[in-house]
């Protein structure tokens, strides 16, 4: 889903990016509420930039990267941690592209998201290529999203890439089992 957000471009620049687990909901302009085997996911988009909401039998996660005043955590290059139940991984990527490269990079992404039905992405006042997208899926007993964050005045793209499930064991000499794969949709 593509959707125009009505508000003025509150993200200056890849830097002013923080992250954030288990915030309560902040104000969205525009939401996507998705059904994936049994979990509830909402992606929101904020005017600051993204928030995930994951409700499910065995807990709730809730995951924000936007630009958050008196906020101490940055945008951090990769995040593991348990979450009561589940396993939670987060990383981050800060692109620098020519002015080229941006351009076809947003247009590829803006087409990716909002014909999925799992996508949302909002675009911005002033610039078509001044966007946060978003795109989740649930892949063997695990639910993945991706987000993309776009700085067209530096030609940034901030792309993020986040895994919560159930712990899966790995493997030891001798034993089976395994651990499960993340969404592959190319980089980070």
């Amino acid at each position: 889903m593509l959707t125009t957000l009505n508000t003025a471009y509150t993200d200056t620049r890849a830097a002013d990016l923080a992250w954030a687990l288990g915030r309560e909901p902040l104000p969205a302009l525009a939401t996507l509420d998705l059904e994936l085997t049994g979990a509830k996911l909402q992606l929101r988009l904020l005017g600051a930039s993204h928030q995930v909401l994951l409700e499910e039998k065995r807990g709730d996660c809730s995951e924000t990267v936007a630009c958050m005043p008196g906020s101490s955590t940055p945008l951090p290059l990769g995040v593991a941690k348990r979450v009561g139940d589940w396993e939670y991984e987060f990383a981050a990527r800060v692109e620098a592209l020519s002015p080229g490269q941006f351009a076809g990079r947003a247009q590829e992404l803006l087409a990716l998201v909002s014909d999925h039905p799992h996508g949302l992405a909002g675009v911005f006042p002033g610039s078509p290529h001044a966007f946060t997208a978003m795109l989740a899926q649930h892949h063997e007993g695990q639910v993945h999203w991706r987000t993309w964050h776009a700085y067209p005045q530096d030609r940034q793209l901030v792309a993020t890439r986040t895994r919560v499930g159930v712990r899966v064991p790995v493997a030891r000499f001798g034993q089976s089992g395994g651990a499960s794969r993340p969404l592959e949709l190319g980089g980070v």
